[in-house]
């Protein structure tokens, strides 16, 4: 809406005649700030007359005014900004960041979650003991969701709740085999990102047989995810498993039905619609392999970054799933032998050692300082980059030399004011530019940290929480993800942005146990 010069004239002319006798506390908003003042009441820039009125000044009222004369912001937006810039206004940006970590404290209750009954015909999976869920849509708890969780969880002081959900994953491996994308019937057919073996990691419960319990438990995922290599054929993949040009297996992303997903099934098959060339079920498979990956969707798995119906992800040997598998490898090799196992020690030592050299030979792309996916059909390094190649790094696979290309890559490429973007490209789908996920920073940050690279890991840490700080000081939520370039909630993919939200409350925390010192003041826009 446009304020007409006029009326901005008529307003100035009007503070100048009317001068207030009143003691300077004891005069009004409207002496204090005139033609400011009626701006902003008249304009309606808060739907409520009283926000502005008991707005308190950052900066002495005459100086706010001289530089309100000086600007004489036309239109409504711009009055807002320059009234966000210059005060405190209640109910809209009057949370400090210093708030974060106690805002973050009194959310855990309300995103957890007691064991209940599952009723016949419900599509929601038995759970044993109390958990936290993401927060919005998402009634349910995640498996790749609730390790970032976990982090805030174990920091905030809420470590019954994490061994609370460790038992409840360790349940539903001996149940089902493995940990589902969700705990719903229709997510039985894939998982996601395994970090069972980092959670456990965060445990203090030393119990010699649970200990036992839960290597088993290691032991069957690890078994889940290379269970294809008993039906390898010719074409080189089966299920989760590819056979890479030396022999060596490896994994990718997979989902045991060839159909539409049962929550996203209208626009499963709109998509199969639009490339009535490809068998919709092999459409279908590609669409469930990236919601296992949990970056649904992205550049990364797609052949044209701006068609969905293009995915492919099935065709692409992932940097991020195959380091986490070194990970859940040598975690089996280390309580192996801390169980007296030397047999299982040994073999899982050598699973771990060739699955390290496969990330150096197929992953690692020296020319550019970056670690990519891998296209086996092209058999080669995609050209996708992507926040992905610092997995590597937090799973200790990294020379410091390779460490120190990718930090210069990802300072290059993929930071942002806000924090670090998903990739550069911008596609629309919500794991692309401009957005930033909570999970890919703590990887980042730590892979970061752990290979030598501190300074940037604490620049990426500043900038996020930044990010989340001035969100939350606008909107008094936390959101699912960011849009890390202009700082404000995140948009893209197949849903509206959800509040809650529980990745984004751990890794806050984490980061804030981390590094106390960065909770900087938030500047609002």
């Amino acid at each position: 809406m446009k304020l007409s010069r006029s009326l901005i004239g008529s307003l100035l002319a009007l503070s100048a005649l009317v001068a207030s006798p009143l003691p300077a506390q004891q005069q009004s908003p409207a002496d204090l700030y005139g033609p400011l003042f009626s701006a902003v009441q008249t304009g309606r820039i808060f739907p409520d007359g009283k926000t502005f009125v008991d707005a308190v000044p950052k900066r002495a009222p005459d100086a706010i005014l001289a530089e309100y004369r000086r600007t004489a912001p036309t239109t409504r937006e711009a009055l807002r900004a320059f009234v966000l810039q210059n005060f405190v206004v209640p109910g809209v940006n009057d949370r400090e960041a210093a708030d974060l970590r106690r805002h973050i404290r009194t959310l855990w209750p309300t995103l957890v979650r007691q064991p209940e009954p599952v009723p016949a015909g419900s599509s929601a999976l038995p759970m044993q003991a109390p958990y936290v869920v993401p927060g919005g849509r998402f009634r349910e708890i995640y498996y790749w969701d609730s390790y970032f969780t976990m982090l805030g969880l174990t920091v905030d002081g809420q470590q019954p709740l994490v061994e609370s959900m460790l038992a409840d994953f360790t349940d539903t491996i001996e149940r089902y085999g493995h940990i589902p994308n969700g705990m719903r019937t229709y997510y039985l057919g894939r998982s996601q990102p395994p970090f069972f073996a980092l959670m456990l990691d965060l445990s203090k419960d030393a119990d010699p047989a649970l200990a036992a319990r839960r290597l088993a438990a290691l032991k069957r995922e690890h078994g889940y995810w290379m269970q294809g290599a008993a039906c390898l054929d010719a074409s080189g993949a089966c299920a989760r498993v590819v056979r890479m040009p030396d022999g060596t297996l490896l994994n990718r992303y997979w989902d045991d039905r060839p159909l539409p997903r049962d929550e996203s099934y209208a626009e499963d098959v709109a998509t199969a619609k639009e490339d009535p060339s490809r068998p919709a079920e092999t459409l279908y498979r590609h669409l469930r392999a990236g919601a296992e990956s949990g970056w649904d969707y992205s550049s990364r798995w797609l052949a044209d970054p701006r068609r969905l119906a293009s995915i492919r992800t099935t065709d692409i040997v992932p940097v991020d799933l195959n380091s986490l598998m070194l990970i859940l490898e040598q975690s089996i090799a280390r309580r192996c032998t801390a169980g007296g196992d030397q047999g299982c020690a040994t073999q899982f030592t050598g699973f771990a050692n060739k699955r390290r050299a496969a990330l150096d030979r197929y992953f690692w792309v020296a020319k550019e300082g970056r670690y990519a996916d891998w296209d086996r059909v092209a058999r080669a390094a995609t050209p996708r980059l992507s926040a992905a190649m610092l997995y590597p790094l937090f799973a200790g696979a990294a020379s410091p030399r390779q460490a120190a290309a990718v930090a210069a890559t990802v300072r290059r490429t993929l930071l942002a004011t806000g924090g670090l973007r998903t990739t550069p490209l911008r596609t629309g789908q919500q794991w692309d530019s401009p957005n930033g996920w909570a999970p890919l920073q703590w990887i980042a940050i730590a892979g970061l940290e752990r290979s030598g690279q501190p300074d940037l890991a604490r620049e990426i840490a500043r900038r996020w929480i930044d990010t989340v700080a001035t969100a939350y000081a606008e909107t008094g939520k936390m959101l699912e993800k960011y849009d890390v370039e202009e700082r404000k909630p995140g948009g893209g993919g197949e849903y509206p942005t959800q509040d809650g939200f529980g990745w984004t409350n751990g890794v806050a925390s984490a980061i804030l146990e981390r590094y106390p010192d960065i909770g900087a003041p938030v500047r609002t826009r």
